[in-house]
């Protein structure tokens, strides 16, 4: 067995190992090969490694000092897929994202500052930038705060990220097939690309509401095979080709909102509905209720700018709520900045074993 270093963090309503780039493989395959033995893919509860039997929990995050210029670190995010051996590199995800700071501060990447520490990440991903705010006072990663979010229990340290011109994350254009929004198999949806390539789609329209459990979506087979059937064309328009192995775009059903909140969401993987909403798909959502001649904005309650012209958009789930801040530019009305907060937490450290004959 070969043991490779690893800290195993939550970052956001997510979880998994992170690894220091220059310990793993630098040639894809032989990389991806030690990620589906470390964590156990192929089996729904992978067993023989340490994920955790689902798509929440079996991601990873591969970080390193960057050579770009005002850049600290460079952030590759790998979802691991739980029942087969395939290892998907498309998307960023935003949750463990807010684990990255305080991973490369503690690794000695980044120096630490008191009483915070300000880092810029590169998202392999995409190839967009992320500015994180670290609680680091007297110099040292602190975990523990008053900041609750959604999908984690009890309260830790906030991290505050913003992404910075994340327009086109995958498409290289935020509507990548210039409408708003289009018909596909007789279902108007809006394909959209803002920190990650999505479809959106109004609840109403597949026969729901919006405010289904989780549990209930993925039970009704009809219903996500329409799903997908809608996600593999959306693909294909956006120019991503055959997303059948791929896990973007992402589908997101929308429904007007409840309360106080701007809009329902409801957050696909892309086959299972997630238990609250991805960090970049919030930005994605929130971004696409900006946009005129969107599904979301034409379901949204928008609020009114601030005097900075910054809008706060609160995103409803099935945990919960989910605040996203936007900027968009006073003359073209495209979003340059997505502020959002999360939490993180260092879990275990150590080494994670995998098999001779995969190293």
């Amino acid at each position: 067995m070969q043991r490779i270093p690893c800290v195993l963090m939550r970052g956001g309503t997510s979880r998994g190992p992170f690894f220091l780039s220059g310990d793993l493989p630098a040639e894809r395959a032989a990389r991806d090969a030690v990620l589906i033995s470390a964590m156990g893919s192929g089996h729904p509860l992978q067993i023989d490694g340490i994920g955790g039997g689902n798509p929440l929990t079996s991601k990873v995050a591969i970080v390193g000092r960057s050579t770009r210029p005002d850049v600290d670190v460079d952030y590759l995010f790998a979802q691991v897929n739980v029942d087969r051996a395939l290892v998907d590199t498309a998307p960023n995800c935003g949750n463990m994202l807010a684990a990255v700071g305080p991973f490369a501060i503690e690794q000695g990447l980044v120096p630490a500052t008191d009483p915070e520490t300000r880092l810029t990440i590169f998202n392999v991903n995409t190839g967009k930038r992320i500015q994180s705010i670290v609680q680091t006072p007297g110099g040292v990663v602190s975990y523990e705060g008053n900041t609750a979010i959604a999908g984690v229990p009890g309260t830790a340290a906030a991290v505050r990220m913003a992404f910075l011109d994340a327009a086109g994350s995958k498409t290289g254009k935020l509507l990548p097939t210039g409408n708003g929004a289009e018909i596909i198999e007789g279902v108007e949806v809006s394909l959209f690309d803002m920190a990650v390539a999505a479809m959106l789609v109004d609840a109403a329209s597949l026969g729901k509401t919006g405010q289904e459990a989780p549990a209930d979506l993925d039970g009704d087979r009809t219903f996500m095979q329409q799903l997908e059937t809608l996600r593999m064309e959306a693909g294909r328009r956006m120019g991503l080709g055959d997303v059948s192995q791929m896990v973007i775009p992402k589908p997101i059903l929308l429904g007007p909102p409840s309360g106080t909140a701007t809009i329902t969401a409801r957050y696909f993987m892309p086959h299972s509905c997630h238990a609250a909403v991805a960090i970049t798909g919030a930005v994605c959502i929130a971004s696409a209720c900006c946009t005129p001649g969107t599904i979301a904005h034409r379901l949204a309650r928008l609020p009114e700018p601030q005097a900075d012209g910054r809008r706060r958009l609160i995103i409803e789930h099935p945990s919960g709520q989910t605040p996203v801040e936007i900027e968009q530019d006073p003359e073209t009305g495209i979003v340059t900045r997505a502020m959002v907060v999360r939490t993180a937490r260092r879990l275990f450290d150590g080494f994670v074993h995998v098999r001779d004959q995969v190293v």
